[in-house]
């Protein structure tokens, strides 16, 4: 038997080392003013060791104007398929990474669903900060219901769409909807055939910008309105659900 004491001897230890799993920050980002960024958001963006941004390059604006540097790299709806998987290798690799969007809050009509759930089933923290979104403030700006309400985000294009809309004419709840300024005009006109011309209805745009606008009135109304004046910007719809329709006609005959 060998001495430990002779050179010949070679004792193997092995260390084992446990890495902690980083965690994905999902970090609201300003729809409007840059002003609207909070404290903790900043201070999250600029601990962490990756950014992931939907456009790198108006994410380098709000980063740049915040004194904030760290990399960045392109987490959008055509590439996230392919970029989970790795992100999740980084995080379970120990990296803390921030996901952000470019205005509002990740996941909600923007990239960030595919990350959240495959994090959510690898175990990984996934941290959200609450922040700026679109539809709250055009929701209470609009005076309809706020007690409930339904998000229906961005309305199928084509495929789906009438299915869509003839399932929601029925929705009970305070609807809101995202659309484009160039649908606006056409989605309220048809929406006057499938929940009626004189429902109530409030379009919201520019939040949070200079040029922040809600106009308000039933979808006839506002179908005219914006057919003649064309919108710009980006666009929040909340539209009256049915079951306020009959309380409210109800109070009207009352007084």
């Amino acid at each position: 038997m060998q001495s430990s004491r002779h050179p010949e001897c070679k004792i193997n230890i092995l260390y084992h080392f446990t890495v902690m799993a980083g965690n994905l920050y999902i970090v609201p980002t300003p729809v409007g003013n840059l002003e609207d960024m909070t404290f903790r958001a900043i201070a999250v963006l600029k601990q962490v060791d990756l950014i992931l941004a939907e456009d790198t390059r108006t994410t380098s604006v709000l980063l740049k104007h915040y004194g904030i540097s760290k990399p960045t790299e392109a987490h959008h709806k055509f590439n996230e398929h392919a970029r989970v998987r790795p992100v999740c290798e980084k995080l379970l690799s120990g990296m803390d990474i921030a996901l952000v969007s470019d205005a509002g809050t990740p996941g909600i009509s923007d990239p960030g669903f595919m990350l959240a759930r495959a994090c959510a089933e690898e175990g990984i923290d996934v941290i959200t900060l609450p922040g700026a979104t679109a539809f709250v403030p055009a929701l209470i700006d609009s005076g309809l219901p706020a007690d409930r309400f339904s998000f229906e985000g961005f309305l199928p294009v084509k495929k789906g769409r009438q299915t869509r809309l003839t399932e929601l004419a029925s929705e009970g709840r305070t609807m809101i909807f995202y659309e484009s300024p160039y649908r606006l005009a056409r989605t309220l006109s048809q929406m006057c055939g499938y929940f009626g011309p004189e429902r109530r209805a409030s379009v919201s745009r520019e939040i949070s910008k200079v040029h922040e606008e809600t106009r308000r009135g039933t979808l006839s109304e506002l179908a005219s309105w914006f057919t003649d004046n064309p919108p710009k910007g980006e666009i929040v719809l909340t539209v009256e659900g049915k079951a306020y329709v009959g309380r409210r006609e109800k109070e009207e005959r009352e007084d």
